[in-house]
């Protein structure tokens, strides 16, 4: 916004900053030009309000991020644990089909 502060909300807080009370002597009452001149506070100002603005974003970027590399990370040690599984899935079948046969044998 480019509105000057009011009373109620001036535009900075400093008083040093702040436009004076009284009206200057030497221009007319109700001139266009303004009292106070914020060189390069505005623009500063606009700039925190877009890198604020950009925070979020950036945070989900890294949260993206950091959620892409878990999951890169999670890949091999599902697939290891799954083959694990597999493997030990196979041996009591193994076990079993040998415990069938000595039986078979046996009678």
């Amino acid at each position: 916004m480019s509105t000057a502060g009011t009373i109620d909300r001036p535009l900075t807080h400093d008083p040093k900053k702040q436009a004076p009370m009284k009206a200057p002597t030497s221009e007319p009452s109700g001139s266009a030009t303004p009292d106070f001149f914020t060189t390069g506070a505005t623009g500063s100002r606009q700039n925190r309000t877009r890198e604020m603005q950009l925070i979020p974003e950036a945070l989900a970027r890294a949260h993206m991020h950091e959620r892409m590399r878990e999951a890169d990370e999670y890949r091999p040690a599902a697939r290891l644990i799954a083959a694990r599984r597999m493997q030990r899935r196979a041996e009591r079948a193994s076990l079993r089909a040998r415990r069938a046969l000595a039986m078979a044998v046996m009678q």
